[in-house]
Order: structure tokens, then sequence, then C-alpha cells
């Protein structure tokens, strides 16, 4: 072996050592020091949150109005006194954490960071590029297609039957779960990711599961929908399974 290629191999250990291990003056950081931090961190989350929240019910009117547009022609009603502003509250806070959501992750990739190797760090970026992009795609999915379909199918149920008059409280509370419940069920390729990349779990792994996947798809898509409609049930089950097999071909090139 010539003196350059013992020189590059060398040259490869050393940086090796380096991609696995974290940045030592910030991790090794004292207990409490690491707790205010933490402290410190919540807080800044939270007056994000408040800021957002506050923005936001200034023109939550307009965000209602385009909530309630999957909805059709049905009519909705302020069955207590006060029932709208508190539907308000909910919508602004929902429509807040949104908004505040950048400077959220910005605080947990700031806190989890420097306890990560160079090479864990290399991987971060795209990882919390790719949850935000996954939750607000969920979002639409579940405004665009589960929430009309859910809809639709109560409307035409009923529709000779009883007059279409909902509690706009009850109807915000369905739309709100569906949505964000849907959101985070678009994270499965995250997960995935990160237990491939953590080498808990390989792609093929992954792979010999599908059997108990398709019956785990099944139930979430019950129980994350409020509705008890097949149809919303089956988008959403759908989706989950693939979410996963897609997750599956993402480790899969990563090469774990």
């Amino acid at each position: 072996m010539t003196t350059q290629e013992l020189e590059k191999k060398s040259q490869d250990k050393n940086e090796d050592y380096w991609n696995e291990i974290p940045n030592q003056t910030e991790a090794e950081m004292p207990f409490f020091d690491h707790l205010e931090e933490l402290r410190q961190r919540i807080f800044v989350s939270i007056i994000a949150m408040g800021i957002g929240a506050i923005s936001c019910f200034f023109f939550v009117k307009k965000i209602v109005a385009w909530l309630e547009i999957p909805a059709g022609d049905v009519k909705f009603l302020q069955l207590a006194p006060g029932e709208f502003f508190f539907v308000s509250i909910q919508v602004a806070g929902y429509t807040g954490i949104l908004i505040s959501a950048p400077v959220i992750l910005y605080q947990i990739v700031q806190f989890v960071t420097p306890g990560l190797t160079r090479k864990e760090r290399k991987t971060i970026a795209p990882i919390v590029f790719g949850s935000s992009i996954l939750f607000f795609s969920g979002l639409a999915f579940a405004y665009y297609l589960l929430i009309p379909a859910a809809l639709n199918f109560f409307v035409n149920y009923g529709g000779d039957v009883v007059e279409q008059l909902w509690s706009i409280d009850k109807y915000f509370k369905f739309i709100l779960l569906l949505m964000f419940s849907t959101g985070l069920a678009f994270q499965i390729p995250i997960i995935q990711l990160l237990l491939g990349t953590l080498n808990i779990v390989s792609s093929q792994q992954m792979l010999s599961a599908w059997r108990i996947v398709v019956l785990g798809g099944v139930i979430l898509g019950a129980v994350l929908t409020p509705s008890t409609d097949p149809l919303t049930q089956s988008l959403l089950g759908g989706a989950v399974l693939a979410l996963y097999f897609s997750g599956i071909g993402i480790v899969k090139l990563t090469g774990k």
C-alpha cells in the first residue's frame, strides 16, 4: 500500500471518528443547564403559539368561512350563548399552532442538535423539512378529500329524512380532529426513516411485516376518523398504507 493510500485511509478513519461523536463542548453541559435551556425554549415556543393565536383571532371569521366550505349548503346553528365565540378561540388556537410551527421546530432542533453526532446532524434538516411537508400534506388531504367524503356521506344518508342544521361547535370539533389526526398519521415515513437510520428496524423487516401493517392501517383508519362512514376510513387507511410502503422505499434508498 502506497503512502498516499495510507494517508487517505487515515483521513477516512479520522473523519469517521469525528462523525460518530457529538460536539463535546455543547453535549457536556451540566444537567441543570440543560433543564434551564429546555425551559427557555418551551417558553419561546409558548409565546410564539400565543402570538400566532392572537393574530389569527383577528381574522378568525375568514378562517371559519374557509373551513365551512366543505359543508356546502348546510346551515350552522349556535345552540348556546357564546358558542361561536368559543369556537372562534379553538380555531384561532389551532391555526396559531400551525403558524408558529417553524419557531417550535427550530427550538426543538436547537435543543437536540448539540447531543447529535456530526453524521446525525446532516440528516436532521431533511427529516425536519420532510416532516413539515408531510404534516401539511396530511392537512390538505383531510380538507380536500376526507372531510368532503365524510360530510357527503352524512348529508346523503339523512337528507331525505332530516333537515341539515348542524351545531357549529360539533362541526369544528369534527373537522379539526380529523385534520390534525391525519397530519400526524402522515408522519409514518419519518418514523420509519428514524428507525432505519438508528439501525433499529431494516427495510426488509418493515416489508416482511406487511400483513400486520395492512391490519393496522384498517384499524388506524377507523380510530383516527371521528366519523363512522366506510369511505372516509378507507381513504385514510389507504393513505396510511401508501405512506408506509413509501417509507420502506425511502429507508431502502438510504441503504438500511
